[in-house]
């Protein structure tokens, strides 16, 4: 396993992190965090992270999330690159 993981966001988490950031000031400090996380334990080999692998979900779309409270991050692993594809907020009618 790398040392370290290199993190990259796709156009399209940057467009919906600055659109979400604009509302939700939240956002700019779990954008550190989230980059924490990835960057050391993307798989969560030390299970300390809500990180679950998606089923169904083809490589390029987003194949894991992270759970950061009502914050959902999705990304691919690919070798020691992870690329963050979506940022957003846990649809609330989800568990109705």
């Amino acid at each position: 396993m790398p040392d370290g993981f290199i993190v990259r966001t796709s156009p399209r988490f940057e467009r919906l992190f600055r659109s979400l950031a604009k509302r939700q000031r939240d956002l700019y400090d779990l954008r550190a965090e989230v980059l924490g996380i990835l960057s050391s334990d993307p798989y969560n080999r030390s299970r300390r992270h809500p990180i679950g692998k998606l089923a169904g979900v083809k490589p390029g779309a987003g194949q894991c999330r992270l759970r950061l409270g009502r914050w959902r991050f999705r990304y691919d692993v690919s070798g020691n690159e992870v690329m963050l594809h979506y940022c957003g907020l846990r649809r609330e009618d989800t568990y109705r």
